[in-house]
């Protein structure tokens, strides 16, 4: 296949997915949630019309023109280890690999073996002749090269097991939202879908905000009741549960508005159900916090995009087809494997 060829089944791939009927998605969500409770409609119906829309013909064109439409050499077998934390998650390493020329041994999370899996047979019902290049793997020793996801720990283990061959490992990042702290409700409310959507599980929600200091949390809260329904889910309500019991018996200072806690932290990475945040006295202090973090940082969220580098309140579950997990270019790293 051509490069133009393999563009082009991916294109025919998002107006497929763009089609998809409410009984069509309804069943694959049924499905995939008996695998994985997290997986509910609302949010793989998200997941779908995330895919999708990397696959709109102009972006997706013009942001494949800007690499080598060809490997530089023979096409290399790259083992994709993929994570499994939000449905489809996994999919953008396939789109890179595929339209990169190369063959993709994808080993599958046991948390989402099935919407990639089927999603996968829709492109080779499109194009069978990615049949050669597209093969799901239970391991990956055939491979020449590697891409894995994970947490830092296991981060640690894929340096180490896949040091021998070119690789690209990502590692734990989490996101923050920025509040100059004068956005009205209206505005605070856009912050919604970052936290909740997909119940805080993926590394573009915001799991911290970093807030001036003094700030009244009482707005905030109020603009996030809309998302009151992800307390009907059992396991968010179990976390939910479980994480005020652990601050009202350790006495932590906390605010709750029934479905959401709030809590002074430094830490990144909050549980199901909480946000942390910590204060900024100015700009000059708030900028060093987040150069600390730069890290470990996904994106950053601002109503409107108001901080520089950020992203608008309500589109961090939005990227484009060129925002790179960890900022990592992956379609450079593969089209300059030797």
């Amino acid at each position: 296949m051509t490069h133009s060829e393999r563009l082009a089944a991916f294109i025919r791939l998002g107006q497929r997915l763009r089609s998809l009927s409410d009984d069509e998605l309804y069943s694959l969500a049924a499905r995939a949630r008996n695998h994985n409770p997290w997986f509910d409609e609302p949010n793989v119906r998200a997941a779908f019309q995330g895919v999708a829309a990397l696959l709109e013909a102009e972006p997706l064109t013009a942001w494949a023109a800007q690499y080598p439409p060809e490997p530089q050499t023979a096409p290399r077998r790259v083992g994709v280890v993929m994570a499994g934390n939000i449905p489809l998650v996994g999919f953008h390493d396939m789109l890179c690999v595929l339209l990169s020329g190369h063959i993709l041994l994808a080993k599958l999370s046991a948390d989402d073996n099935l919407l990639l899996r089927w999603v996968g047979q829709q492109l080779l019902e499109i194009e069978p002749r990615f049949e050669g290049q597209l093969q799901f793997v239970d391991m990956l020793r055939e491979a020449d090269a590697f891409i894995a996801t994970g947490s830092d720990n296991t981060a640690r283990y894929f340096e180490y097991y896949f040091s021998k061959k070119p690789n690209l490992i990502r590692r734990n990042r989490s996101s923050i939202g920025v509040l100059a702290g004068l956005e009205p409700r209206e505005e605070l409310a856009k912050f919604g879908p970052d936290v909740f959507q997909y119940y805080g599980l993926g590394c573009r929600n915001v799991s911290r905000l970093l807030v001036p200091a003094g700030y009244d949390f009482r707005p905030f809260l109020d603009a996030m009741q809309p998302w009151e329904q992800v307390d009907h889910h059992n396991r968010y309500h179990n976390n939910y549960d479980y994480q005020k019991s652990l601050l009202l018996v350790n006495r932590v200072p906390h605010l709750d508005n029934g479905f959401l806690l709030l809590t002074e932290s430094m830490q990144l990475v909050s549980p199901i159900s909480v946000l942390h945040y910590s204060e900024y006295h100015d700009e000059q202090d708030l900028r060093q916090q987040l150069a600390d973090v730069a890290d470990k940082t996904q994106i950053v969220v601002s109503v409107n995009g108001w901080f520089p580098g950020s992203v608008p309140a309500g589109r961090a579950q939005q990227p484009g087809v060129g925002d790179y997990a960890d900022g990592v270019d992956t379609m450079a790293f593969l089209t300059a494997l030797p």
